[in-house]
């Protein structure tokens, strides 16, 4: 038997808090909502305030739902307008412009796309960079301002790009320039020299030094970009002491002080390197000329004191050619000292001798290991008048295939003032002989567009690269660089290499192309007329059809113009028609019979009524169609600018 009693009212039964589920997504949606702007916090409460209105039953919810439906569709519409649509237009051109073009180019440069060596190998890559030029006052003299200043800023900007992307996507481990990295280097004076030229005279060498101080902010701040891409445990090196002739002029018109300042802030120009096995051979060519041309002080062939002529200025490159052997030695037998982790030390020659007998201890000269030499010169060698460039030529490509000669596709066999487009033949001669053994290969810039060559007429056959400039203010529409991938296995015991291949299988060239930064601009300029062209038409039609104060045209009308009692007046009701016009007390009036009409106001003062009026074509006046164009292109230009100024500052 089972007995209830009931429960005393003292005794209290426990029971945990029922926690309410909406309190977090209340919670929530409240901060989401005051974390919105102003002006959209209203949109949305608006539109939760119309939602929560609707009943779901009922002729007259019907109604509120195609209300609800037609706010939306306002909305809707204020978003996808024409001048938002030419402002996404104009996000996608300039990400195009500015970044995916750059990116695209170099993809199609990546290592592994051109490399073919055996799998086991460890290639070292090198990029060489040519005549970058920095534009400045000697580039485009009569360029007037503005137009000088943003050349400037748009040069330096694409050559900053570009380097930071061949950084950033390749990642070479060495990065060679070679020569005419300023424009107007030659020009600027020294506390012991001037310009030639008397227009220039007036820039001192604090000028140069700015000149510097931009090279530096465009290539050495971006270097260790490309750190995380090289494997190399010996690290990565930027070379960029090779000169060109708009850096110290040419021949006879090189300046000692200005050759000293060059030196000074990026090196010796004449000097040996070993880089993946290889020895890299750069000689101050520009200097090395004046040895075929006449003293300018004397006239004639000899300087009048007994020394050859323009020995002060050619000396140096020339005792370096003749030196060639200890340098190359030097270099070499440091390099395999590396590979075998020995400190650098100094080998004597150790020999048992009579004690009669002086006791000399004569350090030994160092021998060259053998390794493959490569010349780099920023003058290209001298070739037979009209020997062809080949295919990869851009502004004349050659006439016909298999040519022997081709005048229009080869380099031209001329000079000028501080310029010689190639080395004289003696010149040529001299630098490949004294540069070997083993001269596989030669590295020249100069040309600014791109040049390959066999020269056959020298020993070995070395074949020659002139390399393309980088920037694209020096009359290339592609700009480019080039990439080789060395590869040479050595003992480093002997510095013998253990695999056999043939002279100049060691090294791989591929030419990589750069954006066309002209045809950026010009997509940007074709974009900007049709931008300028559709918002007319649109201020047209718009003035023309839709005219200002059209109820039709604001999302939110909040307010709503009656007209007054001179325009459209309204009889004072009767007793007889109160109880058809006017609800009766708790009654309902019809809002489609009382509802008195919603008027607008039109240009002439008047008053249409909105629910019954047709557009009619208005006629605008040039001051309304003028302030809609304006309007819209402030618009338009203000996030388009914004946007832009953000890509270049973000790179």
């Amino acid at each position: 038997m089972s007995y209830s009693y009931p429960q005393s009212a003292s005794a209290e039964v426990y029971r945990p808090a029922r926690r309410d589920p909406y309190a977090d997504f209340s919670n929530t949606h409240n901060r989401l909502l005051n974390s919105l702007p102003s002006r959209l916090q209203q949109r949305v409460a608006e539109l939760q305030a119309r939602w929560i209105s609707l009943n779901l039953n009922g002729v007259e919810n019907c109604r509120s739902r195609k209300e609800l439906t037609a706010w939306l569709w306002r909305i809707f519409k204020g978003i996808f307008t024409i001048t938002n649509g030419l402002v996404i237009i104009w996000f996608f051109t300039l990400c195009w412009g500015e970044r995916a073009v750059f990116q695209e180019s170099l993809e199609k440069c990546a290592w592994e796309n051109w490399e073919k060596w055996p799998p086991d190998a460890t290639p070292h890559h090198v990029a060489f960079i040519a005549d970058p030029q920095l534009v400045d006052p000697h580039t485009y003299p009569g360029r007037p301002w503005p137009l000088s200043t943003l050349t400037v800023k748009f040069t330096d900007q694409y050559l900053r790009r570009s380097f930071s992307s061949i950084q950033r996507n390749l990642g070479p481990d060495s990065v060679l320039f070679l020569g005419d990295l300023f424009d107007g280097g030659r020009e600027w004076a020294t506390e012991h020299s001037s310009s030639p030229e008397k227009r220039y005279q007036k820039y001192k060498d604090s000028f140069w030094k700015k000149e510097y101080r931009r090279f530096v902010k465009i290539f050495s701040d971006q270097w260790n970009e490309g750190d995380s891409h090289s494997g190399n445990p010996r690290g990565r090196r930027m070379i960029a002491s090779l000169p060109g002739n708009h850096d110290l002029g040419f021949g006879t018109g090189v300046q000692l002080p200005v050759r000293d300042r060059f030196q000074t802030y990026f090196g010796k120009s004449n000097r040996v390197d070993v880089i993946g096995n290889h020895t890299f051979v750069s000689v101050d060519t520009v200097s090395l000329s004046a040895m075929d041309q006449p003293d300018p002080e004397t006239g004639s062939s000899g300087s009048g004191d007994g020394h050859p002529p323009n020995e002060r200025i050619w000396k140096e490159p020339e005792d370096f050619l003749n030196n060639m052997s200890v340098h190359r030695g030097k270099a070499e037998m440091e390099e395999l000292r590396m590979m075998r982790n020995q400190s650098e030390g100094h080998l004597f020659d150790h020999q048992v001798v009579e004690i009669s007998q002086p006791t000399l201890h004569r350090r030994l000269e160092p021998a060259v290991v053998g390794f493959p030499a490569i010349l780099l010169t920023h003058v290209p060698l001298y070739r037979k008048p009209a020997m062809p460039c080949g295919p990869l030529r851009e502004r004349y490509p050659p006439s016909s295939d298999g040519v022997e000669e081709d005048e229009r596709n080869a380099l031209t066999i001329a000079g000028g003032y501080q310029y010689q487009n190639v080395l004289t033949q003696t010149i040529s001669k001299d630098l490949v002989t004294k540069a070997g053994p083993n001269l596989i290969h030669v590295y020249s810039g100069d040309d600014h567009d791109y040049c390959e060559v066999t020269h056959h007429e020298f020993s070995g056959s070395p074949k020659e690269i002139t390399v393309k400039s980088l920037s694209w203010a020096m009359g290339v529409r592609r700009p480019g660089f080039l990439l080789t991938s060395l590869w040479n296995p050595v003992d480093p015991a002997t510095g013998k290499p253990t695999r056999q291949m043939s002279a100049g299988a060691t090294l791989q060239n591929h030419l990589c192309l750069l954006p066309d930064q002209l045809f950026i601009f010009i997509r940007y300029g074709l974009l900007f007329g049709l931008t300028l062209a559709i918002l007319l038409a649109r201020a047209a039609i718009l003035t023309l059809y839709f005219p200002p104060g059209d109820l039709s045209t604001s999302i939110l009308p909040l307010s709503e113009i009656r007209p007054p009692l001179d325009v459209h007046t309204t009889k004072t009701p009767s007793s007889s028609t109160s109880s058809s016009t006017f609800p009766s007390p708790g009654g309902l009036a019809s809002r489609a019979v009382n509802a008195p009409p919603r008027y607008i106001k039109a240009y002439d003062g008047a008053y249409d009524d909105v629910d019954n009026a047709k557009w009619k074509p208005r006629t605008p006046t040039p001051q309304t169609i003028r302030g809609e164009f304006i309007v819209s292109v402030r618009y338009v230009a203000t996030v388009v600018f914004a946007w832009y100024f953000f890509l270049i500052w973000r790179w």
